[in-house]
């Protein structure tokens, strides 16, 4: 911490970084003591255009599209297409509103972290322009920017994965044996095999957060952690080779040359603010911009993780869990295993889940009878608390009803975004809240499941935490989770856990001298917390989910691994 000397005394001056972390629907900035790790001032900002569901009819025609409303066309079910406009508002206003609300002189800001879903990307041209905002790519949803649940371009991934492991490519291992849809690869291929127009015109292909981090700081720079985890990179054999690229496709041979950007590390500086950004902003000129990261790995340090087999949990739209360790194992269907790229000197772990916060909000939306919505109303509650406590009164297994948690396909351990959800059970006696009861019970077998390969390839948690807008909202969702993983779970000190890790690697690029941090370990010991909540298992749930958890895995290898392919044909 820096001080102000004067006369004999020694005055504290504390100094501040500021995380921003966009989500799949909005985005949310906090402006966090670097001394202490108290959370100053939070601003949320959601997108006005959400995730697009119609484009307009010239833009369909470029796509072959479905006619929708007069004049517009509806989007696959599979595209999942945003708006850029809405990320670059969203910085801007959320940092303006921290700064205000905390009245904080801008001089002791002395870093931002910015992390974002991935991979969430856009192609941009040389001058930095985003080729979506060209009059000839306007049109065309490929030029668009591609959120991380487009799913569009599994028959590419599924080829991947083919080539990959058909040549015995290194690279195959570290993600599990199996390329994801949602990744930037498949992405990529997808627009050469769809739109080859808008890879030809293309300069660069950026993740939305390093292009963020360049509007900030006129630096074009590329993050590791993303490459790593979404685009199969790694230390010692850096990209996929061109020949393997070109195997692919051949106008792929060329990929590297649109991926421009200087390599960065995790908490690294990628750049300072420009005399323009620090204005729209209200800092200072010359501001620290770190090292972009992915919104679930730049969680970690928030909970205070500095070392191997501790697991952290962020439930939100989806979920991610990141697992760091000492060790490099295979794990089946992981989303990768990268050295260095959450916390230097350990190899982090990813896999998760498509559909979590997604799942129950579908069913309160669509499945719950008007009834249940006046009780709510009359009692000022929300649907999801009435259905939790009516869901509570139940015992495990009470229902009779099982369900696979694969509204938006599965992310780990069998990576096939053609999977689609399932409920087992029901009658017609059964109520909302069972139901309800069912898909919690679901995303936490799931996340069972993947543990389970983890404890297969000899890596184990010792330690599990769990962040995000969930945790603090459904308690009754994070016992349910601690029963049927059968582990005490440490909860986060606060809700906004991406965009607090955001800013733990905001002081560790500002640096020591700065009034920050020499290392991501340092940061997160100083900075990062746990709440005062936390969840114990109650023994006898564990042992009736442990029943309950085989008849899920039955269904799960049967619709999920060959036994039945149904789920695959009626997609």
């Amino acid at each position: 911490m820096g001080v102000i000397m004067g006369n004999s005394c020694i005055i504290p001056k504390d100094k501040y970084v500021i995380g921003l972390d966009y989500g799949t629907l909005s985005a949310r900035a906090v402006l966090v003591s670097v001394n202490d790790g108290n959370v100053i001032a939070e601003s949320v900002y959601s997108y006005p255009h959400g995730i697009l569901r119609t484009v307009a009819k010239s833009i369909a025609d470029a796509a072959d599209l479905s006619g929708g409303e007069e004049g517009s066309s509806f989007l696959p079910a599979d595209y999942a297409l945003q708006e850029i406009d809405d990320y670059i508002n969203a910085m801007y206003y959320t940092v303006r509103e921290v700064v205000e609300k905390s009245n904080c002189q801008a001089e002791n800001v002395i870093g931002i972290g910015i992390d974002a879903t991935s991979s969430t990307f856009l192609p941009i041209l040389e001058n930095g322009q985003p080729l979506c905002k060209t009059e000839q790519f306007q049109r065309n949803p490929h030029a668009q920017l591609k959120l991380w649940k487009h799913h569009g371009a599994q028959t590419q991934a599924d080829q991947i994965t083919a080539l990959a492991n058909k040549r015995k490519e290194k690279f195959i291992m570290r993600c599990g044996g199996k390329v994801n849809a949602e990744w930037m690869l498949p992405k990529l291929m997808e627009i050469v095999e769809k739109a080859p127009d808008v890879y030809e015109a293309a300069d660069n292909f950026m993740e939305v957060s390093d292009y963020l981090v360049y509007l900030l700081t006129g630096e074009i720079t590329r993050c590791m952690c993303h490459a790593g985890y979404k685009l199969l990179w790694n230390e010692e054999d850096g990209y996929p080779s061109e020949d393997f690229l070109c195997a692919l496709h051949p106008s792929l041979s060329s990929l590297k040359e649109k991926l421009k950007g200087r390599e960065v590390q995790v908490g690294e500086c990628a750049g300072r603010l420009t005399e323009e950004a620090a204005s729209k902003l209200g800092l200072r000129m010359g501001t620290v911009v770190a090292a972009s990261l992915i919104d679930a790995h730049v969680a970690v340090p928030s909970v205070g993780i500095d070392g191997p087999d501790q697991a952290l949990m962020i439930l939100g739209t989806s979920c991610c869990m990141l697992l760091c360790s000492e060790k490099l194992s295979y794990i089946r269907g992981i989303s990768g295993c990268v050295k260095n790229a959450v916390i230097p000197g350990f190899y982090a772990y990813e896999a998760g889940q498509s559909a979590v916060g997604d799942l129950f909000e579908w069913f309160v939306q669509n499945c719950v009878p008007g009834s249940y919505e006046r009780e709510a109303l009359d009692r000022s509650i929300s649907v999801h608390m009435l259905l939790s406590e009516k869901a509570a009164a139940l015992k495990p297994g009470e229902s009779g009803l099982i369900a696979l948690d694969w509204w938006n396909g599965n992310r780990s351990c069998l990576a096939d975004a053609k999977l689609s959800g399932m409920i087992l059970g029901l009658t017609l006696r059964t109520k909302p809240e069972e139901i309800y009861r069912a898909l919690l019970e679901a995303t936490a077998f799931g996340m069972r499941a993947i543990f389970e390969e983890f404890e297969k390839g000899g890596v184990m948690v010792r330690e599990l935490y769990a962040c995000g807008g969930i945790v603090g909202k459904n308690p009754f969702m994070m016992q349910i989770y601690a029963d049927v993983l059968g582990k005490t779970i440490l909860t986060a000190s606060t809700d906004q856990g991406s965009a607090f890790g955001a800013s733990v690697y905001a002081a560790v690029a500002a640096g020591v001298h700065a009034g920050g941090y020499a290392s991501v370990k340092e940061a997160a010991r100083a900075m990062g917390k746990t709440g005062e909540i936390k969840y114990e298992p109650i023994s006898q749930n564990t042992q009736a989910y442990h029943r309950l958890y085989k008849e899920y895995k039955l269904l799960h290898d049967y619709f999920g691994t060959g036994g039945n392919e149904v789920m695959r044909r009626m997609r």
